[in-house]
Order: C-alpha cells, then sequence, then structure tokens
C-alpha cells in the first residue's frame, strides 16, 4: 500500500518532474516542478481552489513517482518527453498532432526541385510552411508545375553529369530537361527564383512581365501563346490569392489566442510567414472549466511546438506561465531566439484580437454541431431501444471484428460510442494469442474472454482502492454488444458473458446477397430496419468504424512484419537503424520515396547507410 503522508514529507526541495498513477500502475499526469515537494503537495491539501479536472484526477491517484533534475529547463524537456510517450488522460492533450506540410525547394541541388513534405531538416533546402489546409498545398504545387517548368524527378543531376534521354515530362512542356543538357544551371536557377518570389508573396513583377508578353503575343495574333500566358497568370493569381498580407514585417511570426467557456476551450493558431496568412489551425481542448488560461496556453505551447512543428522567430500570446523558460526552451529547439511577445496595443495586440474572434467562433459552431449531432443520436439511440424492446436507450455500445488474410496476423479489434458518438479514448486492440489460421469464432472468443477477464479484475482493485471506475482502461461495461456477424458470432458472445455471469444485451447483423445490412439478429429473431432509418444510419457508422480500426491495426502488422524482413537484407541496416527508420517513415513505400538528405536526416543513419538503401531500392524494385 502507497503510504501518502510518508511520501509527501519525504519529497525533495529539488526541481523536477512527478508522475501521478492510478490503480493499474499507469501515468494519468506528467507535471513540471521548480520545487517538487511544494508542487506536489497541493494537490493533497484543501481541494476548494482546484478546478473541477484536478479533483477528478487527485480522486483516482493511487500513488506518485517523481524524477530530480537539475535545472527547471532539464525538469521542462523531461516533462515534455513524457507527455508525448505516456498520452496522460489528465494533461491537456491536442488530439491533432499531425505533422504539417511543407513546400520544399532543393536550394542545394544544381537543379532544384519542387514538392510536398512533412519533415523539416536542417539540409540546406528552402523551405516555405508550415500549410494546415493540404489540399491547398497540393493545388499550390499542381499549378507551381503548370506556370513553371521545374523537374520532378529524383534523378541525381549534376551539372558536368552524364546527359540521359529525356522523359515526357520534356515533350509536353511541363520540364526543361536538364538532365538531357537542354538548360544551363544559371536559366534553371532564374525559374527556381521565380517560384521562390511567387511563394514569398513576391509575385507582382513575375505576373507583370507575363501579362506584357500575353498581350504582346496577342498583338502580334500569336493566339495560342497568348491563351498559354493568360492560363499562367491565373493560376499565378490563384496562388497569391491564398494569401493576404497583414504586417508590413515580413518575418516568420505565429499568434496564438484563446477562447474559453464555463467548460471548454478553443486555441485558434494563426500562421505569418512573410507577412501573410499562410495557414491556420484551432484546436478544441475540452473540459478546461476553472484552469486558468496562462496554464492551457503555457502547456499548448509545450505541445505544439514539442513535435516537429516549425518553430518561428517570434510568438505572440495574450499571456502564459513559465515564460522566460519557455522562450530558452523553444530558442534551444529552434537553435536561435525565440521570442514569446504579449502585445499590449497596436498592430499586434489587433491581430490578436482578431484571432480570439476566430477562437470563438470555432468553439460556438463546435457547440452548435455538437447539441444539433447528439439530439439526432438520442433519436437514433431512442429507435434501437425500441427495435430490441431495451428498458433503456444503450448509452455506451461496444462493437468487435475480427481482421486476418489466410490467419496471418489475426487481431481483433473494440470500438465505443457513448451517447451515438465514437469515443477513441476507450478503443482497444488485441493480437490473437491463443487461435492459429482463420478461425474467426475462436479469435472472437479469446478477445471477448480477455475484455471481460480483465474488466473484472480492475473492478476488483478499484473497489480496493476505493478508486473511480474511470481510472480504468476496461471496467466500464456496455449497455449493448454490436458483432459484425450473424448469429455465429452473437452465440459466441452470450456464451463468453454466461461463464462471466453477466447479462448484457448481444446482438448482430444480418447481411443480404450483396453483404450489406439489413437488420439485426437479437434473441434469435431477424428484426429488420429500414435502411433510410436514423438508427441504420447509426449501425452502419459503427459498422464502418470497426472495419477501419480492425483493418487498419492488420494493415499495420503486416507492414511491420514485411518491412523488417526487407530492412535486414539491406547493408549497414541493423536493428537499431531498422527501428529509427520503421519510426521516421512507417512504410517501406516512404523509404523507397525518401531522398538522400531525408534519409541522412533519419537519427543514427550517416551518408554510408542512407547510400546502401538508395542503391538497395534502385537494384530491387
Amino acid at each position: 500500500m502507497f503510504d501518502f503522508e510518508y511520501q509527501l514529507k519525504v519529497l525533495p526541495d529539488k526541481p523536477g518532474v512527478y508522475l501521478m498513477k492510478n490503480t493499474l500502475g499507469e501515468i494519468i499526469y506528467v507535471g513540471k516542478a521548480k520545487i517538487l515537494k511544494n508542487r506536489v503537495r497541493q494537490y493533497f491539501q484543501s481541494s476548494k481552489n482546484h478546478s473541477e479536472k484536478v479533483k477528478a484526477m487527485v480522486k483516482n491517484i493511487a500513488e506518485f513517482d517523481y524524477i530530480v533534475t537539475d535545472s527547471e529547463m532539464e525538469a521542462l524537456i523531461l516533462e515534455c518527453n513524457l507527455i508525448k510517450k505516456h498520452r496522460p488522460r489528465y494533461n491537456i492533450l491536442l488530439k491533432d498532432d499531425k505533422h504539417y506540410p511543407f513546400i520544399k525547394i532543393t536550394i542545394n541541388e544544381d537543379f532544384p526541385r519542387v514538392f510536398i513534405t512533412r519533415i523539416l531538416a536542417k539540409d540546406g533546402a528552402k523551405y516555405f510552411g508550415p500549410y494546415t489546409d493540404v489540399s491547398a498545398v497540393y493545388e499550390t504545387i499542381e499549378l507551381l508545375k503548370k506556370i513553371f517548368p521545374i523537374r520532378n524527378c529524383k534523378k541525381f543531376i549534376k551539372v558536368d553529369g552524364e546527359k540521359v534521354r529525356p522523359c515526357l515530362n520534356y515533350h509536353i512542356g511541363l520540364c526543361k530537361a536538364p538532365c538531357g543538357g537542354y538548360i544551363n544551371r544559371e536559366n534553371y536557377g532564374k525559374i527556381v527564383a521565380d517560384v521562390i518570389d511567387l511563394l514569398s508573396g513576391k509575385g507582382k513583377n513575375i505576373l507583370k512581365a507575363l501579362k506584357e508578353e500575353m498581350n504582346e503575343a496577342a498583338e502580334n495574333l500569336e493566339f495560342e501563346k497568348a491563351a498559354a500566358l493568360r492560363d499562367k497568370v491565373l493560376a499565378i493569381e490563384k496562388v497569391t490569392e491564398k494569401q493576404k498580407i497583414i504586417t508590413g514585417n515580413f518575418e516568420d511570426e505565429d499568434f496564438i489566442n484563446i477562447y474559453s467557456d464555463e467548460k471548454d476551450s478553443c486555441i485558434q493558431v494563426f500562421f505569418l510567414r512573410d507577412g501573410k496568412i499562410t495557414g491556420r489551425e484551432h484546436f478544441i481542448v475540452e473540459n478546461t472549466g476553472g484552469i486558468d488560461k496562462k496554464e492551457i496556453i503555457s502547456n499548448f505551447i509545450k505541445e505544439f511546438y514539442g513535435g516537429t512543428a516549425y518553430i518561428p522567430k517570434t510568438i505572440y500570446v495574450p499571456d502564459t506561465e513559465d515564460h522566460q523558460l519557455l522562450q530558452e526552451w523553444l530558442g534551444m529547439k529552434r537553435s536561435s531566439k525565440v521570442i514569446i511577445k504579449i502585445p499590449q496595443k497596436g498592430e499586434k495586440k489587433e491581430t490578436l484580437n482578431l484571432v480570439e474572434k476566430n477562437a470563438k467562433m470555432t468553439l460556438e459552431n463546435f457547440k452548435i454541431k455538437f447539441i444539433q449531432e447528439k439530439e439526432i443520436h438520442n433519436v437514433a439511440l431512442q429507435e434501437l431501444a425500441d427495435i430490441l424492446n431495451l428498458e433503456d436507450i444503450p448509452c455506451r455500445i461496444e462493437a468487435y471484428d475480427i481482421s486476418n488474410i489466410q490467419g496471418v496476423d489475426s487481431v481483433g479489434t473494440m470500438v465505443v460510442f457513448e451517447n451515438g458518438r465514437a469515443k477513441n479514448s476507450n478503443y482497444r486492440r488485441f493480437k490473437i494469442n491463443t487461435v492459429k489460421g482463420a478461425n474467426d469464432y475462436d479469435s472472437m472468443r479469446e478477445i471477448l474472454t480477455r475484455r471481460f477477464k480483465h474488466g473484472l479484475e480492475e473492478i476488483k482493485g478499484i473497489q480496493e482502492r476505493k478508486l473511480d471506475l474511470s481510472s480504468g482502461k476496461f471496467c466500464v461495461f456496455p449497455d449493448l454488444i454490436l458483432m459484425d456477424g450473424g448469429r455465429g458470432q452473437v452465440n459466441i458472445a452470450l456464451e463468453v458473458l454466461k461463464d462471466f455471469c453477466m447479462n448484457i444485451p448481444v446482438c448482430g447483423m444480418v447481411k443480404d446477397e450483396r453483404h450489406n445490412t439489413r437488420g439485426l439478429i437479437y434473441n434469435n429473431e431477424e428484426l429488420p430496419i429500414n435502411i433510410q432509418s436514423n438508427v441504420m444510419r447509426l449501425i452502419t457508422r459503427i459498422q464502418d468504424e470497426v472495419h477501419r480500426f480492425a483493418i487498419t491495426y492488420h494493415r499495420s502488422l503486416r507492414n511491420k512484419r514485411v518491412l523488417h524482413s526487407v530492412l535486414e537484407d539491406i547493408p549497414n541496416i541493423g536493428e537499431k537503424r531498422r527501428k529509427e527508420l520503421l519510426k521516421q517513415f512507417g512504410s517501406i513505400d516512404m523509404i523507397k520515396k525518401a531522398t538522400f538528405e531525408e534519409l541522412v536526416d533519419t537519427p543514427s543513419l550517416d551518408k554510408k547507410a542512407a547510400q546502401s538503401i538508395i542503391e538497395y531500392f534502385k537494384n530491387n524494385n
């Protein structure tokens, strides 16, 4: 039994990181402290000043641990790493932690290329971004290809290198074929300079020159040439109209602001590059009632810039905790000075106000959409309760599926819908351990047995510790179990529940000859459902989600297995490097497409290893 009184007494008067754990030993919160003794004790003193979220967390703390550091900066770095690793449920976490795309121009090459990347490397190339609207980035790249005849192949072309026959892109006017010696480095460089100017928002001179050339072609009755130039002008205008100038300061800046209501918050970020808005992003942070906005913004900065996000020179915020410490930390990550400013008046303050207005509108729209969806979900759940003749509506529905190919990499998955909405945090994945080959019934029996056995064991442990049931992974049981299969899978589920002396309704899906769901099987009776009804839409959504989750998990296991087997054949690639490649790129396809610079930028890879990978895939298509 963890002795709280003693452990609180022996806490050190030093900086460090503390880890709160539940009865299962899982880390539910990670925090940093300038003085561990003072900070950790606050959680176990009078709760009248605590937010509702902190009160809920404290109820679920079964023990705590701590790591002493030499400085507060070390504590901050360790805190960021531990949050990223463990994703504790009571930390303020961003649901959307994607890596934003950049447009990369390989000016470090003799004949540069332009393409999209999500890896920001210090490789001498020029990057534009980050961009949050991925479709707009792809559209911009396509427009650039039409406007400027720049190569998009991965050939390594040197000025004095061997000349080869150009590909189709040269013949249809999309490339000047430097590979064949049809353009020299100087003239090719002028085209690249125009691309850089356009992406930097300096496209006025390009437009002026093209319009003059277009008018001259029209006067000379060269209508085909004039039409082609007109299309280029329109394409350039389309690229530039996406960029709105809001400041005369042509530096990279981010503006971050927040709007909170009594329950939730929305954080909005505007990305300014060369004085123009190149993108914006918002994050809904739920259950922030009672938490100081300064704390939310401080945590947001740590998580948002703690990944691979580009860090600008200046970040504007309304206020934040650990102001000086965050500046130093961001400066270390950027390798140059970063300033966090809190403007009180003027243009920057007005921009920050604009960001807050956008955050407010986004949160309000989110709430309106949530309420509308909730009403639709309530109708669907009531219809489902009526069809199955249940006493209460099934607030929590669990659905199960099995995925394998000829019995290989067999996996099972569980998805959870609460009040008609997917609850991703409760999704669970199972590797099939006891079943050989493609036996879906026995595989389903295994995962259901494991699921409910874990749940009962958790409940016992939680009751002994007098903790909240929400602290467990499996201890909250469903009001209804939905099986993707028919009568056979329903009977398997009923047998498992009977073994555990549990009484939970189970229904399965009845398919037509086209494998579309036409109704449910419940209590050994087929119940037809109107395909246009709300309840059918809900069932279809659950079915699609459990399929997606199962197939994605199965594919990831298969890809890792295949990836490891292929990487083992590459010279100079050992176990550590295989793991780093897998972590960095995720698939064979992405490793094959990676440039030499991207490979070298991968941790633990040197130039020799990168060259081995390129040569291997070149010789083994």
